[in-house]
């Protein structure tokens, strides 16, 4: 799908940071150089060396979002930077000290500039780069912000790092596509597109991946469900994310006192699955989960509760009842989401589990079909299945991870990639290789399998394209 057609409009640019950077051209940027601090994780920060712990100058705060001023490097609170923006003329354009992003203190809104983020990036290739002492040097005070030297520092980092990724490997700079350029990309437009479809999910926080993931390919079926003027509900999408993405799942519904099941199908793009930690003595005692026991408990049946009973259309009356939920047909690229955030609404708190959790790197999901969940159920007697899968399409391998690493309220995502037979980190914009032990060992959040037939044709595609390009 082109990310360039008529609904994704680049983001309106801001009136006020253009007249700043009319009057002032690059000497805000320039004197911001000096205090950018890349942190371990790679996220880049105002580092002010006036004070050790930044303070809002109207209430003394330190907590929440701080912003300074691109004008007089005053710091103001985020209830209190409207005030400073009001008491001083021409003082409307600040920094997120913690997030190095611009803010317009009249519009209350993030900003994006190219000029600005370039500035950004050359300071963290600087402070990230191989070999580099932990003190970085600083730029002359006298040397001028030049675009064409931006790009170049980018490209020797890269070259430093690694000059022959897979073709359409490339790092990301972090806000939140292949053309040939191996310099990280600013996804400012698809950020400000995602933004315009989700709301809710515009803001200066951290989002959760999973969330991320389900909106995409959420805006995605919408807007070719307009091109194609087809349903929304309608389970045969033809759609690029449902296509890849799109499996169904089957609930039994099955009253303890007669037998009578009840069973009806819901479409997935995703299934969501809890660490097998309770439920396991294994996991108990080694202090690990499996991906496998993490299915099992998927696709095992559970005994509802006695307030939970439902209506037997062969009794006719209120039961006790069991579910089982198993996968009746299985999607071309299996998202597997692991659970690690947990919620309590009766003791109000909510906390981020960090069981390690073993995945394999290919996987069968043929004992958690429907066909054979339910010959299982029944001495393995034969049964007719619709959409039945073989045994073939039940075979899958990863090609990606999505890692969390931190606590609930503050941490980073990074993807593992499987390529061309190497693991690559993509850590925001920098890339690099990685042993599979790095992978295994990662804190898993999220799994992307693709149905083996179609990872293998994949990878001769690549390997293809790859000797095509070398000649």
């Amino acid at each position: 799908m082109c990310l360039r057609s008529s609904s994704y409009t680049s983001p309106k640019p801001c009136k006020h940071l253009a007249d700043y950077k009319l009057r002032h051209a690059f000497n805000g940027y320039d004197s911001l150089q000096n205090c950018l601090k890349t942190t371990p994780i790679g996220r880049t920060r105002v580092d002010n060396h006036n004070t050790k712990t930044p303070r809002c100058n109207f209430c003394n705060g330190y907590q929440g979002r701080l912003y300074i001023c691109l004008m007089c490097s005053s710091i103001s609170c985020s209830t209190h930077i409207l005030l400073h923006t009001q008491s001083k003329s021409g003082h409307d354009v600040a920094i997120d000290i913690e997030r190095s992003e611009l803010y317009c203190c009249l519009c209350c809104d993030q900003v994006y500039d190219p000029d600005f983020d370039k500035v950004v990036v050359s300071e963290q290739i600087k402070g990230s780069c191989p070999g580099r002492s932990n003190k970085r040097r600083r730029l002359n005070s006298g040397m001028e912000l030049d675009l064409k030297k931006s790009k170049q520092l980018i490209a020797m980092r890269d070259g430093r790092a690694k000059s022959c990724y897979p073709l359409g490997l490339r790092g990301l700079n972090n806000l939140a596509m292949f053309s040939g350029d191996r310099s990280p990309y600013s996804p400012a437009q698809f950020l400000y597109s995602w933004w315009q479809h989700s709301s809710n999910l515009a803001s200066y926080e951290e989002q959760d991946a999973h969330e991320f993931f389900i909106s995409v390919l959420d805006g995605i079926h919408e807007k070719e469900s307009k091109v194609r003027n087809s349903s929304k509900d309608d389970g045969d999408c033809q759609c690029i994310a449902h296509r890849a993405f799109s499996g169904l799942l089957r609930s039994d519904v099955t009253c303890t006192t007669c037998g009578f099941t009840s069973t009806t199908y819901d479409p997935c793009v995703d299934i969501s699955l809890n660490l097998d930690t309770v439920n396991s003595s294994a996991a108990e005692k080694t202090g690990l989960s499996t991906l496998s026991g993490c299915l099992n408990l998927f696709t095992r049946a559970e005994r509802l509760g006695s307030d939970s009973k439902l209506h037997c259309q062969n009794c006719q009356e209120l039961r006790d009842t069991s579910k089982q939920l198993s996968i009746s047909r299985l999607p071309l690229v299996l998202c597997l989401h692991i659970k690690r955030f947990e919620h309590s609404l009766i003791r109000k708190t909510s906390r981020k589990i960090d069981q390690y959790l073993q995945f394999p790197f290919a996987l069968d999901m043929t004992p958690y079909l429907s066909s054979s969940i339910v010959r299982s159920r029944f001495g393995n007697r034969m049964f007719a299945f619709e959409c039945e899968n073989t045994d073939s399409s039940a075979e899958y391998e990863i090609f990606a991870v999505i890692a969390h690493s931190g606590m609930l309220e503050s941490g980073h995502y990074v993807t593992y990639l499987h390529v061309n037979n190497q693991w690559y980190k993509c850590d925001d914009a920098w890339i690099c290789e990685v042993d599979e032990g790095i992978v295994r060992a990662s804190q898993c959040y999220m799994l992307f399998y693709v149905q083996k037939l179609l990872y293998y044709k994949a990878n001769k595609d690549l390997s293809c394209n790859v000797s095509v390009e070398s000649r």
